[in-house]
């Protein structure tokens, strides 16, 4: 994840790469839990889509909140190139994030937790890197699916940046859109740190916890 010389400016339209019409290959089921990594899923379901930095880590965080969560999937999102492969997005020319889809069951695992773990799981203040890892491809986003996701990533923002500002961290750099198109990525990539367990993971908190969902709102200071 951290051979290529990686650029922390976005490509325009005519500077990203062409891509391709069709996707590329992947994994058709879930490495730990053996699910379909693709629809359609199960009904009453709900999607998620996080961006927070290398998605080999970060898919294994989610995958480990237990059996609310139906499967998950890394990939490629919020760029311009069409079915990108890991190298295209790795030269910077894509403008992909790499991100990690949740398929989860919202009687069981509440979409609030979804954002605790994706806000403890890395510095959202880093702009485009994370740790180590300098590039387009590791900044920092929530991806919503529908108007009650956005509505609660960006109060969970303001609420985090508020308990982030109190221990003297700087501003959130995370990006909130309405949900991209995902591509699949490799089969190799999906559920890396399941299949290679001490493999690389530069992913590291602040240390500061996140109060959405306790009822406590973090006061600024």
């Amino acid at each position: 994840m951290f051979m290529f010389k990686k650029s922390g400016t976005m490509p325009s339209a005519n500077e990203a790469l062409p891509g391709r019409a069709s996707a590329i290959p992947t994994a058709s089921r879930h490495y730990v839990n053996g699910n379909p990594l693709k629809g359609p899923y199960p009904q009453g379901l709900e999607t998620a889509m996080f961006g927070l930095g290398c998605f080999w880590g970060a898919e294994r965080m989610f995958w480990r909140l237990g059996d609310g969560i139906h499967t998950t999937a890394v990939g490629y999102a919020a760029g311009v190139t069409p079915n990108p492969t890991y190298e295209e997005v790795c030269s910077g020319r894509t403008g992909h994030n790499e991100v990690v889809l949740v398929v989860y069951d919202p009687k069981k695992v509440s979409y609030e937790t979804l954002l605790k773990t994706f806000w403890e799981g890395h510095n959202p203040t880093q702009g485009m890197r994370q740790g180590n890892d300098v590039g387009t491809q590791y900044r920092s986003g929530i991806y919503a699916f529908t108007p009650a996701q956005k509505k609660a990533a960006e109060e969970s923002k303001a609420m985090y940046e508020a308990a982030l500002k109190a221990k003297r961290h700087g501003a959130i750099t995370t990006e909130v859109l309405d949900a991209p198109e995902f591509y699949f990525a490799e089969d190799y990539h999906q559920q890396y740190l399941a299949r290679n367990p001490s493999g690389y993971c530069g992913l590291g908190g602040t240390g500061v916890s996140c109060p959405i969902g306790t009822g406590v709102a973090a006061a600024a200071h």
